[in-house]
């Protein structure tokens, strides 16, 4: 097929924290002059962000609508694993691995020049291996995190198909082959979740191990959302390993807002007139994304911890499915007490622009990689209370690196609200957490050098997209 560019196939898993990277990425590689093709479900592709006009001639968003099972459990519109409780994502994978018959079909149409999928569509190796195209594998996760993803020629397999991973306590510290410092590692009372969650089939027949196994052992090349002046280490030890080019792609930090002029909601309008009055960089921002699901004990833990601290706070927390009635959602009397002190805002909330009003400090969240980079690129104390997935690896690698407080946790994972207002306290008011503040403003200087992730990270990309070269530096 004869074009005059470089054409480039997405397909990302059905959950937010992966399709958003994967739509970052797009936007970088299209402002490099590569078409890109995003592929997903149709609902999922409108809750995305707007592409920039100036790059729309460079992105398709092409719409599959996901496939139904027969036995109804897949609710009209759920469509990302945000839609469903975590006992049923394994049948958005059965449906997801449907999808495998129209983009055979549309792969065989377009005959791209690379597919770069995420863990999930092992069966894009065979589409890709058929038509005799190029594969990447881009990993939405940190470059501490992914060590666990293994080695060659295994990876999460010994030779004889035996888990490279065999015990809870091998996830709670670095593997073997890490040589130098760190601290990253699952916590005792997760790994077990964790070990059986990568390693069990459920009803899609294929477990995350061997899904992830498939496509590292036959992709072109491993991408890393990361770059090597914040994660060196881990990225020099991947491409020792990997026997594969390892391709840093840079951070992908997401575009900064010019301000809050085209935000019309009245309500956020009354917030931001709030944060106005506020002492710079004195307001902590409280959020937890839409992936973690907070208890009843959580919520109320997390809400007299930020009572408890005295720290001026900005709260944006989702109506928990446990809500009856909003007066249910926080303890009794706790919005008149607080009531000089901070806000609570339910539902959606303009993230970029809360960050980067210059009255936020810091940040309470759960470490997700993407929020890392959010936080980090406004230079935030970092407060880090991981809940689900590799939050606990970002946040021990934060640790690490001593950008970040971790809020103390009992042995079976519970934390309460002395836990909470003292790292609060530490990270953004103590005299002996100016440490932290000081890291969080020297690494701004690397998450938001959008020259640095979009013309050297993405440029040699591109140019290994071209030629296949691998000199990646």
């Amino acid at each position: 097929m004869v074009r005059d560019r470089l054409h480039v196939v997405m397909l990302p898993f059905s959950a937010f924290g992966h399709m958003i990277p994967f739509f970052q990425l797009s936007i970088a590689l299209a402002k490099a002059g590569v078409h890109v093709s995003y592929v997903s479900t149709p609902r999922n592709i409108q809750r995305l962000p707007k592409i920039p006009p100036n790059l729309a001639t460079f992105i398709d968003l092409v719409e599959f609508p996901l496939p139904t099972l027969q036995n109804g459990v897949l609710t009209e519109g759920a469509e990302a694993t945000t839609d469903f409780p975590q006992e049923k994502v394994e049948y958005l994978k059965v449906a997801f691995d449907l999808l495998q018959t129209p983009f055979k079909q549309f792969i065989a149409d377009q005959l791209p020049d690379w597919i770069i999928i995420d863990f999930s569509p092992h069966w894009a190796v065979e589409i890709a291996q058929d038509h005799n195209i190029r594969l990447v594998f881009f990993t939405v996760m940190s470059a501490a995190t992914s060590v666990f993803l293994g080695k060659p020629p295994g990876f999460f397999f010994l030779s004889d198909q035996t888990p490279a991973w065999q015990s809870p306590e091998s996830l709670t510290k670095p593997p073997e082959w890490v040589n130098f410092p760190s601290s990253v590692g699952w916590r005792e009372y997760e790994a077990p979740f964790v070990l059986s969650g990568i390693y069990a089939d459920g009803v899609s027949g294929m477990s995350d191990a061997a899904r992830l196994t498939k496509v590292l052992r036959s992709c072109n090349a491993f991408a890393i959302r990361s770059c090597k002046e914040f994660e060196g280490e881990y990225l020099n030890l991947h491409e020792k390993l990997m026997a594969k080019p390892v391709i840093s792609v840079g951070l992908l930090p997401p575009e900064r807002p010019d301000g809050t002029s085209k935000i019309n909601d009245e309500s956020w309008r009354k917030i931001f007139e709030w944060l106005d009055k506020q002492y710079h960089k004195s307001v902590v921002y409280v959020g937890f994304g839409s992936e973690c699901k907070l208890s009843k004990e959580q919520v109320y833990e997390i809400a007299y911890g930020l009572e408890l601290s005295q720290v001026p706070f900005l709260w944006a927390l989702r109506k928990p499915t446990w809500a009856i009635h909003d007066s249910d959602i926080l303890p009794l009397g706790f919005s008149n007490r607080t009531s000089s002190l901070g806000m609570v805002c339910f539902g959606w909330a303009p993230q970029m622009e809360i960050l980067a009003h210059p009255s936020i400090g810091g940040s309470l969240f759960h470490s997700g990689w993407g929020s890392v980079i959010e936080m980090l690129q406004f230079g935030h104390s970092l407060v880090v209370l991981p809940l689900v997935y590799d939050q606990s690896l970002n946040a021990s690698l934060l640790v690490d690196k001593h950008l970040a407080v971790e809020v103390e946790r009992g042995k079976d994972g519970s934390f309460n609200r002395d836990g909470i207002a003292k790292a609060l306290r530490l990270a953004m008011v103590s005299d002996e957490g100016e440490v932290f503040r000081v890291r969080a403003r020297e690494a701004a200087a690397i998450f938001g050098d959008e020259n640095l992730h979009q013309q050297h990270y993405i440029g040699q990309f591109v140019e290994y997209l071209k030629h296949g070269s691998h000199n990646i530096e």
